[in-house]
């Protein structure tokens, strides 16, 4: 059974085992198609619309607040067990956030050509909330091989510079808004432009045959 389901059938039998004078409300004397309260009674003690509070019990999933649900289980007269159970139903499960499924930003070309002329210096495109749409080998070697990671961790926020400090220029494409080149540069004559030097030094250094850089 699903949530959807559950929640419906939670909030039916709860309402069938109330009767009117038991909530409260007084008996017109009219017979009752169903036991308990109707779905407009429970609406009336919750304070809700009777419209809002039947499609909550037919199972579709509101974004209901926290105000509403303790209405509810008032109007309901739900234990503390109950009340937990009402809460876990209606409101989506913890910890998993709905994914928005986005296509993949395309790199400009120029972009990518620009990467590959900038030798010594680290260089990203950055998309939508940072995320890293190319890098250069600098970039790799100061941060990480973006290329051996799950594309989902292809973001900047879930890295953090070690001990160099260092400068960048952030430049927005006027025909592309979406689309920016981060450039890095060191502070001339410092540690972290000395740094970066033996940065691009590492990275071009031949590898053995076992695939690991040679060591000097």
């Amino acid at each position: 059974m699903d949530r959807n389901t559950a929640l419906g059938e939670f909030l039916r039998s709860r309402r069938a085992r109330i009767t009117p004078h038991q909530a409260g409300l007084s008996d017109d004397g009219a017979s009752r198609r169903v036991p308990g309260l109707r779905r407009e009674e429970v609406a009336q003690l919750a304070g809700v619309s009777v419209d809002y509070y039947v499609r909550l019990e037919r199972g579709r999933r509101l974004n209901v607040s926290e105000t509403v649900l303790d209405a509810i289980s008032r109007a309901l007269r739900l234990d503390s067990v109950e009340r937990t159970h009402l809460f876990q139903l209606a409101k989506p499960a913890a910890g998993k956030p709905r994914r928005t499924a986005t296509r993949p930003q395309p790199v400009r070309p120029g972009l990518r050509d620009l990467l590959r002329i900038l030798d010594h210096t680290p260089a990203l495109v950055l998309g939508r909330r940072l995320d890293v749409l190319a890098s250069n080998q600098m970039a790799r070697a100061l941060l990480t091989d973006f290329e051996v990671l799950p594309h989902r961790e292809w973001n900047l926020v879930r890295f953090m510079f070690g001990p160099l400090t260092l400068n960048y220029e952030s430049l927005t494409l006027p025909a592309d808004q979406d689309q920016r080149l981060s450039v890095y540069t060191a502070e001339a004559g410092s540690s972290s432009e000395e740094a970066l030097r033996l940065l691009a030094a590492w990275i071009r250094q031949p590898e053995t045959s076992h695939g690991q850089r040679a060591d000097h």
